[in-house]
Parts: C-alpha cells; sequence; structure tokens
C-alpha cells in the first residue's frame, strides 16, 4: 500500500535500522523503544492487523513467529514479550500487521 509507513519501510523509502530480513519477513528496531530490546517483525506482504489474518496469508503470520524464534536465540534473549495491537483502541497506530518484541528488565506493562 503505497501510504503505509512499514511497507515504506520494507522498500526502503523510509530508513530503519534493520535486525533481520528474508523473503517474506523484515524485522527493526522500534523508534519509541518501551524496553532495553524492543524491535518489531513486519510481514513484507501488507495485512492490516491480526484481525484480517485469513487462511490465504496465514503462514506468514508463522514466517513472522518463526523468524521471532530464530532472531531471539542468535541474540541471546532468553526471555521475551510478543505483541500485536489490533485497531485503534487497542493502540494500533500503524496499520500493518506488526509484531513487537520486548526484552529486558526494566520493562513495565503496559509498554508505552
Amino acid at each position: 500500500m503505497e501510504d503505509c509507513l512499514f511497507c515504506k519501510i520494507i522498500a526502503g523509502e523510509i530508513p530503519s535500522k534493520k535486525v533481520y530480513e528474508d523473503d517474506d519477513v523484515y524485522a527493526f528496531y522500534d523508534i519509541d523503544p518501551q524496553a532495553p530490546t524492543h524491535f518489531l517483525v513486519i510481514p513484507k506482504q501488507h495485512i492490516p492487523s491480526a484481525a484480517a489474518v485469513t487462511p490465504e496469508n496465514s503462514m506468514v503470520v508463522a514466517k513472522c513467529f518463526e523468524a521471532i524464534a530464530k532472531i531471539a536465540k542468535e541474540m541471546g534473549m532468553e526471555s521475551f514479550r510478543v505483541v500485536s495491537n489490533i485497531g485503534e483502541q487497542a493502540q494500533q497506530s500503524v496499520f500493518h500487521l506488526h509484531f513487537h518484541v520486548l526484552s529486558g528488565r526494566d520493562m513495565t506493562w503496559p509498554p508505552g
């Protein structure tokens, strides 16, 4: 989608501090971290939120979680939190499916 912030990040139109990338998934550090380690994992396919996951696009969600596990292992993260906000009332601010991955001793709940 041409107006989607995360689609522009994936396309390289907006800079990000990349953590991981493969054919289906892109991960980058959050610009407003809420924990000592805080990055986002997003599918390259535009899906507005977890509420828009269907049998046709659900495999990309699995690939996001595979990437989360791989990144966490590579970073030596033994424990972490994965959060996805769905809709404005849940404080979703970018309407492209994304997973916040947070880790560290100074985390609070809820983030933000």
